[in-house]
């Protein structure tokens, strides 16, 4: 027993340094942030960014272990040898006019470009497998591209991290602008997040809320960069990027104030416990200008200014980090409110329910004189319920006319008259004074053409199978209600004894 003790301490102290060893700092890391933007047009964008970095060599053969970096997408680099890869699921179009330049801008549809290694002897081959193996990933219908839509651009698309050199047969590119998104693609999407949709900022992706907005368009980008400022090694970054823009008027129910759980139906409880940041960034560029018109709840922290695309941008910033921010409920919900009506604020916008209330909107505007007004409206045709199509559907749909009330101003100025001794038809509307009479007008309806079904299809499908029915139906009928009857022969009438007589005289025997 005595000589057991020396050896249990000299095999512990064999094992300490190796112990010590498994106490290395990770090697890979995660930064997850959303930035909210309220727009020019009163809409509210909302970007979402994830980052896991990893400081391995993926080209290598032999990594097995995997802790942040999706396992799925690690083997991908190795396999097909990739230097960068960047994929793009959009639902809609951003409307650069009206929202401003976005962050980072996809076609709608998918969209796929890879940079391979000078080391793959056959690109094509190599992009047709990896297009099938991504689409079996985010569920998608990328196995459909092939070389009747792969391009080799020259002068676009270089390389978004560390290029060597930018030889340009080893890019491809490709777009399904018919490839529609959907909860099957956000799912796999989500599922390479560390924490999933469990915590921090991925528990906002609620998959009804996201695509009841304009525009959505979820990406991933894998990429190498540097690890160090030397650049000596390198290390690989996976960005998963998710951006939506909600309707403020629909979602607020006629108001532009929002808050994060009017947009997502959700409130932030607690960051991820992987994530070395988590961070919600909201654009208050306009809080600080003379007029301000924005209020945000909580009051932040901190703030970050920076020149963002061309433009002096100042951001309210919220730490899930700081154990003070989310408060003793475990829930932060921010809310930006308007202080005080902005410029359009006589506006009054009622959003349409489905077949419960049309749409309102009103503008109390001054017009100067010689100018012209255009408003518009954009809109989605859909089609109606087959019992919602009026008897003539091929004509189209009237659209009610538009009202426009006005003061105009009087050439000469009118005296006060008594109503009760004036004209009816100088006294249908009130004047207040002789400046200006009062003028209501009508534009046209509006007619409007929806997809219209084929109805002559269903008449032709009843007319068939009404008569399928009825011969069917017809026979079975008869053959279950028919009687049979059983009739015994007859001994023979006149006819039958006759010939009897006559075979007997020729000897024939009778019938």
């Amino acid at each position: 027993m005595a000589a057991a003790m020396p050896l249990a301490l000299l095999v512990l102290l064999l094992l300490g340094p190796r112990g010590w060893c498994l106490a290395e700092p990770p090697r890979d890391s995660l930064r997850e942030e959303l930035v909210v933007t309220p727009l020019p047009s009163g809409d509210v964008a909302a970007t979402f960014q994830f980052r896991t970095r990893w400081d391995s060599e993926l080209q290598r053969k032999g990594v097995s272990h995997y802790r942040l970096f999706p396992k799925a997408l690690g083997q991908l680099i190795s396999k097909y040898s990739l230097r960068e890869l960047h994929l793009s699921f959009t639902q809609g179009f951003w409307r650069t006019r009206y929202w401003g330049p976005p962050f980072l801008q996809a076609p709608s549809g998918a969209e796929l470009w890879v940079w391979f290694q000078d080391t793959v002897t056959d690109v094509d081959k190599s992009w047709k497998e990896l297009s099938n193996v991504l689409s079996g990933i985010f569920c998608a219908s990328l196995n459909f591209i092939d070389s009747t839509n792969t391009v080799t651009p020259t002068a676009s698309f270089k390389p978004l991290g560390l290029a060597n050199d930018t030889d340009h047969y080893f890019l491809r590119y490709a777009v399904l602008p018919r490839e529609v998104v959907c909860t099957e693609n956000l799912t796999p999407w989500k599922k390479l997040l560390p924490c999933s949709s469990k915590a921090g900022l991925s528990v906002l992706l609620k998959a009804d809320r996201l695509f009841h907005t304009s525009y959505h368009s979820q990406a991933v980008h894998i990429r190498p960069v540097c690890r160090n400022a030397r650049c000596t090694s390198i290390s690989w970054e996976l960005r998963q990027t998710l951006s939506v823009v909600f309707d403020a008027f629909i979602t607020g129910q006629g108001k532009k104030d929002w808050s994060l759980f009017r947009m997502f139906s959700r409130t932030l409880t607690e960051p991820c416990p992987l994530a070395s940041e988590s961070r919600v960034y909201v654009d208050i560029t306009s809080y600080n200008q003379d007029n301000e018109t924005l209020e945000v709840n909580p009051p932040p922290t901190t703030t970050y200014q920076d020149i963002i695309l061309g433009t002096r941008k100042t951001y309210a910033i919220y730490d899930l980090l700081d154990t003070a921010m989310i408060n003793n409920s475990r829930n932060l919900n921010i809310q930006l409110k308007w202080k005080r009506p902005p410029e359009n604020g006589y506006i009054h916008y009622q959003p349409a329910q489905d077949r419960l209330q049309p749409h309102l909107l009103e503008m109390l505007i001054q017009l100067p004189a010689n100018s012209v007004t255009k408003v518009s409206i954009q809109f989605e045709r859909a089609l109606l319920k087959w019992t919602e199509y009026t008897p003539d559907p091929n004509h189209g749909f009237y659209v009610s006319p538009s009202v426009l009330s006005a003061l105009v101003p009087s050439v000469v100025a009118a005296k006060p008259v008594d109503w009760e001794e004036s004209p009816l038809f100088n006294s249908l509307f009130p004047v207040s004074d002789g400046s200006n009479y009062f003028v209501r007008l009508y534009t046209e309806p509006l007619l409007v053409n929806l997809p219209t079904p084929d109805f002559s299809m269903p008449y032709n499908v009843i007319c068939l199978t009404c008569t399928v029915v009825a011969v069917c139906y017809g026979s079975f009928y008869n053959l279950l209600t028919r009687t049979f009857h059983i009739e015994e022969p007859r001994t023979g009438g006149l006819a039958k004894r006759l010939a009897n007589l006559i075979r007997r005289a020729r000897g024939v025997p009778p019938l």
